[in-house]
């Protein structure tokens, strides 16, 4: 009777045992209508999304943000008949499904998706390319970046590599011991850390920025701290939306300051005007001053010491430079600042043919401009904004 009864409650207890583990199965795997009504709930919206989504099956909304990559288990679906098939692999997955309308053939195409977060960027291109995509979509930017293109190039190599001169106090200077500290190095960071790599400062200078640039193989991916943005850089390069105003003004020994109120007060032979070689300084020094006495210094860090010292009158520079000479050393004034003679903004300077690099630059600034965190860093350095 005792071994019966024991018989009986193993057989009840395995029951019990074998009723929760379906259970358990049925709960983690949906079920072929949950599928299927999820399905349906997609396609519908697809319908009024035309221009391509990115869709959490939990909550049926789009993220705001994070970087989407597609499966390639799920490649080549389209249409309503083989939607089943990937909400079944995104639910079992990541649960995301993306879509998008080909305009070639007019079709509706759905992917499972990955969604990495937008400081992964590297992460996700590595798993683009191990699941055969084109691109990987970085969605509050809007920007879709190419699983071998440039910015790839860059994440396999785990650094941007940054030009710069090192010379432009408080945009790019370069201490004796190798250290980079500026506006532009700060930008240079904010690129970086959008791409998810370190920046590697490449020491470059104005007489050969140019070259530099275009250099073959590639010297550095980009160049940055006080490149004006011209239109003669824009034919030969491609330059990025602006991040800080820009305009040529002087700098004079403070004891001089009501002497020069104009061009026409600096443009006389006795006056001494010193410039760095090879860039937009000197080639304003030399259009518009034909009578005052230029003087090329080969380093840009040295005029303003140069000029509290009388070894020069004024030095020509722009309205990014000249208030941290004015703030560091008593000695000097920049009466003119707040009327340059010359408008414009710096940007990032590069190669053509790097537009997806080109796309995240531009999308760091817009993003530093809506943040708040370009006009702190303006504040930081005394700078003007006009954004």
């Amino acid at each position: 009777m005792i071994h019966k009864i024991r018989t009986t409650f193993a057989l009840w207890l395995l029951c019990c045992i074998s009723a929760l583990t379906a259970c358990s199965r049925n709960d983690a795997t949906p079920s072929e209508e949950r599928i299927a009504a999820l399905a349906d709930q997609v396609w519908a919206y697809s319908q009024g999304h035309a221009e391509g989504f990115t869709l959490d099956l939990r909550s049926m909304t789009e993220p705001a943000e994070g970087i989407a990559v597609s499966y390639a288990a799920t490649q080549g679906s389209h249409s309503r008949q083989s939607l089943n098939a990937v909400v079944s692999h995104a639910l079992s997955h990541d649960g995301y499904v993306g879509g998008w309308q080909n305009s070639g053939d007019g079709l509706y195409y759905f992917d499972s998706t990955r969604l990495f977060p937008e400081d992964s960027l590297r992460l996700a291109l590595h798993f683009g390319q191990e699941n055969n995509q084109q691109s990987a979509y970085i969605i509050s930017s809007g920007i879709d970046v190419p699983i071998s293109g440039k910015v790839a190039e860059i994440s396999r190599r785990c650094t941007l590599l940054v030009g710069t001169t090192g010379d432009y106090r408080p945009l790019s200077f370069c201490e004796d011991d190798g250290t980079y500290w500026g506006f532009g190095i700060e930008m240079a960071r904010a690129i970086a850390d959008a791409l998810g790599v370190e920046p590697s400062f490449v020491k470059t200078s104005w007489p050969t920025l140019s070259a530099d640039v275009l250099a073959e193989p590639q010297l550095f991916d980009l160049a940055i701290g006080g490149i004006t943005i011209t239109d003669a850089r824009k034919a030969a390069m491609d330059m990025s939306d602006g991040y800080l105003a820009n305009g040529k003004t002087i700098l004079c020994r403070a004891a001089d300051a009501s002497r020069f109120r104009s061009l026409a007060d600096i443009d006389k032979p006795e006056v001494r005007v010193m410039v760095n070689p090879g860039g937009l300084n000197e080639k304003f020094a030399l259009e518009n001053l034909t009578q005052a006495t230029i003087i090329v210094h080969p380093k840009n860090e040295d005029i303003p010491m140069l000029v509290a010292v009388d070894s020069a009158d004024v030095m020509i520079t722009e309205i990014t430079e000249a208030p941290y000479y004015v703030q560091t050393d008593p000695r000097l004034a920049a009466p003119l600042l707040s009327q340059p003679f010359t408008h414009g903004q710096i940007g990032v300077l590069m190669q053509k043919g790097q537009n997806d690099l080109m796309q995240i630059v531009n999308a760091v600034i817009r993003q530093m401009k809506a943040d708040g965190s370009l006009l702190r860093l303006h504040e930081k350095y005394g700078l003007i904004y006009n954004f």
